[in-house]
């Protein structure tokens, strides 16, 4: 009979099957030909006259006897034996050899026949199988049977050998083939047979080994790709089996990794990914009903099968989530079949009640005392992950979310348990808090909005002693945010107040309902204050705006009334209805700027600044008063004449129109309240009051000397709208007169260099400059300040000029700094520093010796106005230069019998000494050194000089002195030379 799982023609006894050998040509071979391959073994299998072995005759006899039987024949073999060979002997000795002869004969006879017994038994035990036709329809009580009965062991080997094969087949028919699933009672099935056979775990291991061989050897030999892969799949089933049947012993009994050269990891995945589908198979019969000893054997199934946590608590919440998934594809079709069968949305929310309940049931299980015998995964259920964790599911749970809202605020209120479902059904569809938010705040607006319409008709709220603590009570039955609540008020106060001013005006029956509506909202008077000016004021800016528009010639009458009808009908604010207008007048102020701005002459930019002050006066001055109730009321009453004289009239008015518009320049009232303060930058105001500041003046030529002008004013009507401009611009007295102020010292400046141009003063010009300056009407302090920076520039050329060819010295310097001459802004610092070094040089060639490091270090740097660190830095780099040099210089004087030049570099040496603190210095002619200390020794020079010099000469103190008393006694010459130096 075939066995299910046998791939292999020749995995039985040869005497059992006999191999199928298919041709193959190269290595492609077909699934379809495999599959064949397995069909002809089932059918070899099937005939039990096939699988059947015959016994000889010899065996035949044995097997018909018992174990006792058989060794009563062997002994009787053996007696036998001894008798005959003994009876054939003639003599003692002779009948003594033959029956050990014949004995020895027997016995062997007698253990050829006992030997068989083992594979006797394995016949017999084969042979039952074929006829039974499957292992498994053996018991513990046949192998038992057949064992007593030939009185052999379980170890024999032909009897050992024949239980292997017996369990090979049987192993290989329990594991499924590639392409189907384990059932999960495969390793107990295997179990239970190899305990019946009583073959040892090495034995049984062994065979595992070598079933997994043969797949392994076909896995090579298929070409098809399908093949395959199955039969990878069932190698992998094949180590799962077998590591559940030997427990932690698998690991030493079976060799994968050593025989197939396999890793760690990929064990790991053969029996997590044939674990997971018998542990899905138990968890399908899991249910919704989460039943505590179910979950405990689903534990254990785990444990059984060896299934890694993270595996399980995956297949876990996997199996939950479907079952919320299951719920909420109902309700989804219940909502959306809502418009066909008029379904009740009770049916949704029993739906989704479900949902919530099975997850407080997977809830309730993690705070149990005995967590750990439950499967991980059991825990609050999700649909991420899921089918509906995506993008275009997100707006069908939302959906669900706002039915199930929607029902829960049916009755008008919302209970406890209701706002905790929900926040739960958030998390299981996992929706957003802002989501959430906003879709709590949409629908439970509509309902608060429902529930204050109906108190307030029905007169509720107006009744209730305390209308804030109603509508508090209110809110907390909705679980509505206060604030929420508060805009919900605002917005319903401003469609009343909306409907009130549609026509325009505000009546006193519009005012008390809205007086009302507020007391019974609790809108606080702030709010009321902000809608009214929005509201109202954008109908004013419209009216604001018309009139702006009109400009100087359409602001007529008309335009006057409805500013005056909308400034008191829609009852405004003074202060509101003002910054409307001030919006709209310096929108067009800003115009007139970008006009000026962009002119291309001095005079088209003034004259937009002309009718900018134009259109404060007649416009923007009028529509303030008119806001304020401070403009007389004109009749609207046109003025009724003959046709014939309607259009003198009408030139006449014109004319007259045009006077009295001259005549409003001149006014002074004109109103400064709206002003670009605010819009532009002080620069750009105070640039455009100078642009008309300077039109209003004329300059004159006339008389003067090389270009002079003479600014005269052009108008006083020109002065009079230079201050209304002051007006417009927000510009501070201040903030005026610094560009008047300006404009004074340019002109002053110009005339006062005129008179310097040498930059000397005298009597004469001093007076002349006074007379200027009060021409200017400029401050004293600003004349003084223009003068000095006259003067001063002009004697600081000369000056650093003077500087830059080192023909000033440090005296003339200090004198300067006393005159109060900033040489820091007239003299440039590169020239300074020059000058520092040009003095510095000077010190060090002067010959006098003499060093000051307070002068040279600090007052010096001080009164040029330079780093005294990089001063510093100067004075020893020069000193350095010159101590190298000095020394040479001296011994060529020497030479030429130059005293008084050796002293004075000597004395030059000593001054760069002191300035960089130097070592003693070396020269090779030791007698230039004697002659240089002797010659400066004659002049008499202060004991310190002598004792630095010879310090830096490296003369020691007895040589001194000799030369010293030599000097002294006239007795020094120079080198060889008789004569002596005459000083």
């Amino acid at each position: 009979m075939a066995f299910a799982g046998s791939t292999l023609p020749g995995q039985f006894n040869s005497c059992v099957v006999v191999p199928i050998f298919l041709p193959t040509v190269g290595r492609k071979r077909s699934l379809k030909m495999s599959r064949s391959r397995k069909a002809r073994v089932a059918l070899v299998r099937a005939s039990s006259s096939e699988d059947e072995k015959q016994l000889s005759g010899t065996e035949k006899l044995l097997d018909g006897m018992s174990a006792p039987a058989r060794y009563g024949a062997c002994a009787a073999i053996v007696a036998g034996s001894l008798a005959a060979g003994y009876a054939l002997g003639s003599t003692r000795n002779a009948a003594l050899g033959g029956a050990v002869a014949l004995g020895v004969v027997g016995g062997a006879t007698a253990y050829a026949l006992n030997s068989s017994a083992p594979r006797i038994a394995a016949l017999h035990l084969h042979n039952k199988v074929a006829t039974c036709g499957h292992p498994a329809s053996l018991t513990k009580e046949d192998i038992d049977s057949v064992v007593n009965k030939y009185g052999i062991s379980k170890q024999d080997e032909a009897f050992n050998a024949e239980l292997r094969d017996l369990y090979d087949r049987y192993v290989s028919s329990v594991i499924p083939p590639g392409n189907e699933d384990l059932k999960g009672d495969e390793a107990d099935a295997i179990t239970k047979f190899k305990s019946t056979l009583g073959i040892d775990d090495p034995d049984a291991a062994a065979v595992h080994i070598e079933i997994g061989r043969r797949m392994f050897r076909q896995r090579l030999e298929t070409g098809d790709r399908d093949a395959v892969t199955e039969e990878r799949k069932a190698f992998q089933k094949l180590v799962y089996v077998s590591n559940l049947i030997f427990g932690d012993a698998s690991k030493f009994l079976l060799p994968w990794k050593r025989v197939f050269n396999i890793t760690d990891a990929q064990i790991e995945v053969a029996i997590r990914d044939n674990a997971q589908i018998p542990f899905k198979s138990t968890l399908s019969f899991l249910g919704r009903d989460l039943d505590e000893r179910q979950l405990m054997k689903l534990r254990e199934e785990q444990f059984k099968l060896k299934l890694p946590d993270e595996v399980a608590s995956d297949l876990v919440r996997g199996y939950t989530r479907r079952q919320v998934e299951e719920n909420i594809s109902s309700s989804l079709e219940i909502l959306k079949s809502r418009g066909r069968v008029m379904a009740s949305s009770t049916s949704v929310v029993e739906e989704l009640d479900k949902i919530v309940a099975y997850n407080d049931a997977l809830t309730s299980l993690t705070q149990h005392a005995d967590e750990e015998c439950f499967p991980p995964g059991i825990g609050p259920v999700s649909v991420i992950g899921g089918a509906y964790d995506s993008d275009q599911k997100m707006p069908d749970l939302m959906q669900l979310y706002r039915a199930y809202l929607t029902e829960a605020l049916s009755s008008g209120r919302i209970e406890d348990e209701k706002v905790a479902a929900l926040k739960k059904l958030q998390d299981i569809f996992g929706i957003d808090n802002r989501e959430a938010e906003n879709i709590q705040l949409e629908v439970t607006t509509k309902v608060y909005r429902r529930r204050l319409s109906q108190v307030v008709n029905e007169g509720d709220l107006e009744a209730a002693p305390s209308k804030a603590a109603f509508l508090q009570h209110l809110c907390d039955e909705l679980h509505f945010d206060a604030h929420k609540a508060t805009e919900v008020h605002q917005d319903i106060y401003r469609q009343k107040l909306q409907q009130c001013v549609a026509d325009g005006d505000l009546s006193d029956e519009d005012v008390s309902a809205l007086l009302r509506l507020r007391v019974l909202l609790c809108i606080p008077q702030k709010t009321v204050d902000a809608a009214h000016e929005d509201i109202c004021g954008r109908l004013f800016q419209k009216v604001v705006d018309a009139a702006i528009s009109s400009g100087t010639k359409g602001y007529d009458y008309q335009m006057k009334a409805a500013i005056r009808k909308a400034a008191r009908g829609l009852r405004l604010t003074k202060e509101a209805a003002i910054v409307i207008a001030s919006k709209a007048a310096r929108a067009v102020f800003r115009i007139y700027v970008k006009r000026s701005k962009v002119a291309e002459t001095q005079f088209e930019s003034s004259r937009e600044l002309i009718k900018m002050i134009h259109f404060n006066n007649i416009v923007v001055t009028d529509l303030l008063a008119e806001i304020k109730g401070e403009a007389p009321v004109m009749s609207s009453e046109p003025v009724k004449m003959d046709p014939k004289k309607a259009e003198e009239y009408k030139w006449r008015e014109k004319q007259k129109a045009h006077r009295q518009l001259i005549e409003d320049k001149l006014r002074e009232e004109a109103q400064t309240e709206i002003t670009l303060k605010d819009d532009l930058s002080l620069r750009d105001r105070t640039d455009l009051y100078r642009i008309y500041f300077l039109n209003c003046f004329i300059g004159k030529t006339a008389g003067r000397s090389f270009g002079q002008r003479v600014m005269t004013v052009r108008d006083k009507i020109e002065l009079l709208r230079l201050a209304q401009l002051r007006g417009i611009l927000g510009l501070t007295p201040t903030e005026v007169a610094d560009v008047h102020i300006g404009y004074a010292e340019q002109a002053f400046r110009e005339e006062a260099q005129f008179i310097l141009a040498d930059g000397q003063l005298s009597e004469e010009r001093i007076e002349r400059l006074n007379k200027l300056q009060k021409k200017h009407e400029l401050p004293s302090e600003s004349a003084q300040k223009i003068i000095k920076s006259i003067t001063t520039a002009k004697i600081g050329g000369a000056i650093e000029e003077a500087m830059s060819q080192g023909n000033i010295p440090i005296e003339q310097i200090r004198k300067l700094r006393v005159s109060n001459v900033d040489l820091d802004k007239v003299i440039s610092k590169g020239v300074r520093e020059n000058a520092f070094k040009k003095i510095v040089y000077g010190i060090f060639s002067s010959g006098t010796g003499d060093f000051s490091e307070e002068e040279v270090y600090e007052r010096i740097p001080e009164e040029l106005g330079i780093d005294a660190y990089k001063a510093k830095k100067v004075v020893q780099d020069c000193a350095k230069k010159r101590l190298s040099s000095s020394l040479v210089q001296a011994a060529a004087l020497l030479r030429q019998q130059n005293s008084s030049g050796v002293v004075s570099l000597l004395n030059n040496l000593l001054a760069c000494a002191k300035a960089v603190q130097a070592e003693p210095l070396s020269w090779s002619v030791e007698e230039e050194v004697v002659d240089f200390f002797c010659i400066y020794l004659k002049g008499n020079p202060p004991e310190e000089k002598v004792a630095r010099l010879q310090y830096l000469l490296g003369i020691d103190d007895s040589t001194a002195l000799l030369l010293k008393e030599s000097v002294k006694t006239g007795t020094f010459t120079i080198g060889t030379e008789e004569e002596a130096f005459e000083f």
